[in-house]
């Protein structure tokens, strides 16, 4: 069958994608290794929080195909790689599903496609490990055969205001025409298109964005513990702050990092500068100690505030409230909440969770929130969904310490 584009990876990035080419009138091949992720979508179902199954749906109707066949890729003019890039050992990329993608693109590409890497990696990768394996097993050239760019993928899961289609494109190819190539292909279902100099660029782009975020979101972690040995309330002093119209962007602590961005794509950054240069990216590598440990310094505090009531935390009942990453999303993945459960067990707490969005979870699950939160010992914010009044549960709860900054009144401990 041909088609106009093939996306190889149907999770957070590579299905909205397709449904904004969809939408855009252009045919759609999903590419999934695993069977049923394809076999879930092609009866109308979505396991990714910003598509339902209506959404899906309709995308079947309007052209979309999921398929595991990777000879169909030979019929696409436009191939794209979106598939997971989790941290190896080293810091540094696993790019195992990457070079999965591109060999089965590779076994198929034929004179005039183009391909383009959205995963996200190190500076190098589109030119240096994808590149050669596609004209290895294709026996074409890249710029003269067949087209290759990098386009960072930005996508916000959660985000209702900006999605696929109006959030500006990056585009940098192995060559100009590569680049020309690239941006007609996401002009015709995205808004704004920004071009760069080459993939490198472009590769880079996407890490100076999450680092920026990275090291930023370190800085106020880190005032967290010093105003709180000060009592100074950190959350007044970034409002007070935000109140400049310039210069001045808030960023805001909490119990640490997840997602795949902020806690892993700055590692890449920090992993190439040092295996190629000999030496540390400094501000990352800080950022990161920062961050990782605001778990155990969360599970620290909940200490002290049994503590202070003549309380063990052993033997104490803790309830954890938001164990995802972000707010009203159902995602988990390198959520802070799981090394704070972990480190909370470590000090012999009996700790279990209430989250609207997660049935099971490493510890026992609450139905009854209200029930649950009159009767913990402690009771911590980890994320501030929208089903949860923090104010009202503050007041309910023996002790209420709130990772988030969702609370107004006295009746809570803030971090």
């Amino acid at each position: 069958m041909s088609c106009d584009v093939v996306i190889l990876g149907l999770g957070y990035v590579g299905l909205p994608l397709a449904q904004q080419a969809v939408r855009a009138g252009l045919s759609v091949l999903g590419f999934d290794v695993r069977a049923d992720v394809v076999a879930s979508l092609a009866a109308g179902r979505s396991h990714v929080d910003d598509l339902s199954d209506a959404d899906i749906a309709a995308m079947l109707a309007g052209g979309f195909t999921p398929t595991t066949d990777e000879s169909l890729i030979a019929g696409a003019g436009t191939a794209v790689i979106c598939v997971p890039t989790p941290l190896a050992e080293g810091d540094g990329p696993d790019l195992t599903a990457v070079t999965g993608a591109t060999s089965a693109i590779g076994r198929n590409l034929r004179p005039g496609m183009l391909v383009v890497l959205e995963s996200t990696t190190y500076p190098g990768t589109t030119d240096e490990v994808v590149r050669p394996l596609l004209e290895q097993l294709s026996g074409l050239t890249a710029g003269a055969d067949f087209h290759l760019a990098f386009s960072p993928e930005r996508i916000d899961p959660g985000n209702e205001r900006f999605g696929a289609r109006n959030t500006p494109k990056v585009v940098g190819g192995f060559t100009p025409d590569c680049t020309l190539r690239a941006a007609g292909f996401y002009g015709r279902f995205v808004d704004t298109v920004v071009r760069t100099r080459g993939t490198r660029e472009a590769e880079t782009a996407k890490l100076l964005e999450n680092t920026y975020r990275h090291v930023n979101i370190a800085l106020v972690n880190e005032m967290a513990r010093f105003c709180h040995e000060l009592d100074i309330d950190l959350w007044d002093v970034i409002r007070a702050a935000s109140t400049k119209p310039f210069g001045f962007q808030a960023f805001y602590p909490g119990p640490g990092v997840g997602g795949h961005c902020i806690p892993i794509d700055p590692n890449y950054l920090s992993h190439n500068v040092r295996s190629r240069l000999g030496y540390p990216f400094r501000f990352v590598e800080l950022a990161q100690e920062i961050n990782a440990t605001m778990p155990s310094y969360v599970a620290r505090r909940a200490q002290n505030l049994l503590n202070a009531d003549g309380q063990a935390v052993h033997g104490a009942t803790i309830l954890l409230l938001g164990v995802t990453y972000k707010p009203d999303i159902a995602d988990q993945r390198e959520s802070p909440a799981t090394p704070l459960a972990r480190q909370l067990q470590s000090l012999g707490a009996s700790v279990s969770y209430h989250d609207p969005y997660v049935p099971e979870w490493i510890v026992p699950h609450t139905a009854d929130l209200l029930g649950a939160v009159a009767s913990a010992d402690l009771v911590i914010l980890v994320q501030n969904h929208r089903a949860y009044d923090a104010d009202e549960l503050a007041r309910l709860a023996k002790r209420f310490f709130d990772t988030r900054g969702a609370t107004t009144g006295s009746s809570a401990h803030r971090l």
